[in-house]
């Protein structure tokens, strides 16, 4: 698997692999505050080409789950720094995934008891475990124009929040139904204004916090995830061919560091970004046959296929902190315990073996 060994430059970082850590929610944070062994945990797997966080709030409002840490606060960018110090320490590289949960989120989240903002007042339809119990999301509040404005500030705040945390850049989370993707979709974007209707206007949130972003901290430490034509969280895509067209045409001329697609059921939208996309795009692709996660082989056969630059594995780097050695070993590889995957202690975190004990 010689494709996965090969250095990729990456903004101003040269990846030493093309092995990335997809980001994965742990919901650890208490308080929304990652804790020393979030540290341990990420320090374990610097051996990534790469390593993209769990999603991570930039404001009150924009928590979707329990224990989801946050980056806008000065106590949360202290702990983010111990994570960060760990995985520089093993001479690793680490972005924060920006995440904002738009309508995906609950009032018993907020200390105010507010609604959930997102681009229109359409419920998901899901539910979601609360310190209640299970709850249905709420019909969530419609963004006004202040509230767009607002958010495209609190991402700016969060990019420069995890620069003083030291992270070597974020990934805005524009897929699996969260904010950004509430803009993009046409059954989650109902509006009328600049921010809704045509493709060309409801791409405009996306290219605006790309650009805020970029203008903070530089593109060159700014990535973004898009998931086309995925149905979680109650999203419907009738135009994804066009609409990702579209928006990868207006982010190409911003030069960020990377495009990372979460692959969902097709090809035919991956093959279209990946010829309009100038830069660097890293995938995650869809499972294929009967395995539940993708493969190392699946991930080197899209490699040798030239379909991206580098691919983002997800439950492997649970349960194999040494993901790479595994890999050039050929195995064997730990199975990741789905019990584990959200909350809890160290077990099912920090305690999976490597290859050497």
């Amino acid at each position: 698997m010689s494709h996965f060994f090969e250095p990729l430059p990456l903004g101003k970082l040269t990846l030493p692999n093309r092995l990335v850590m997809a980001p994965m929610t742990r919901s650890r944070a208490k308080g929304g505050v990652q804790t020393p062994l979030a540290a341990e945990y990420y320090g374990q797997r610097a051996g990534a080409g790469l390593i993209i966080t769990e999603g991570t709030q930039p404001c009150v409002i924009g928590q979707g789950y329990i224990d989801t840490p946050g980056v806008h606060t000065p106590e949360q960018v202290e702990a983010w720094r111990r994570v960060t110090d760990a995985v520089h320490e093993r001479q690793g590289r680490i972005f924060v995934q920006i995440m904002h949960s738009g309508r995906i989120g609950h009032p018993s989240l907020y200390p105010d008891g507010a609604l959930p903002l997102a681009p229109s007042a359409v419920a998901s339809g899901g539910r979601m475990y609360t310190p209640e119990g299970m709850l249905d999301h709420p019909t969530p509040k419609a963004m006004d124009l202040e509230d767009i404005a607002r958010a495209v500030e609190d991402h700016i705040a969060a990019a420069k929040y995890a620069m003083e945390a030291g992270f070597d850049g974020v990934e805005l989370h524009g897929a699996n139904g969260y904010l950004i993707h509430q803009f993009l979709a046409d059954n989650t974007n109902l509006r009328t204004d600049a921010y809704g209707g045509s493709v060309d206007n409801r791409i405009r949130f996306a290219v605006e916090v790309a650009q805020a972003v970029s203008d903070a901290i530089g593109p060159e430490r700014v990535g973004i995830r898009l998931s086309p034509a995925n149905t979680t969280n109650g999203i419907e895509e009738s135009d994804s061919a066009a609409l990702y067209e579209a928006l990868i045409r207006a982010l190409a001329p911003l030069s960020l560091a990377y495009v990372h697609l979460m692959e969902f059921g097709g090809r035919d939208i991956t093959k279209l970004i990946r010829r309009e996309w100038p830069g660097v795009l890293i995938l995650n692709p869809h499972a294929t046959g009967e395995e539940a996660a993708v493969t190392p082989e699946a991930a080197e056969a899209v490699l040798a296929e030239g379909l991206c630059d580098a691919v983002s594995i997800g439950s492997l780097w649970l349960a194999n902190p040494d993901l790479p050695a595994r890999i050039k070993a050929g195995g064997p590889y730990n199975t990741p315990d789905p019990e584990t995957f959200y909350g809890g202690d160290h077990r099912g975190y920090t305690d999976y073996p490597t290859l050497d004990g």
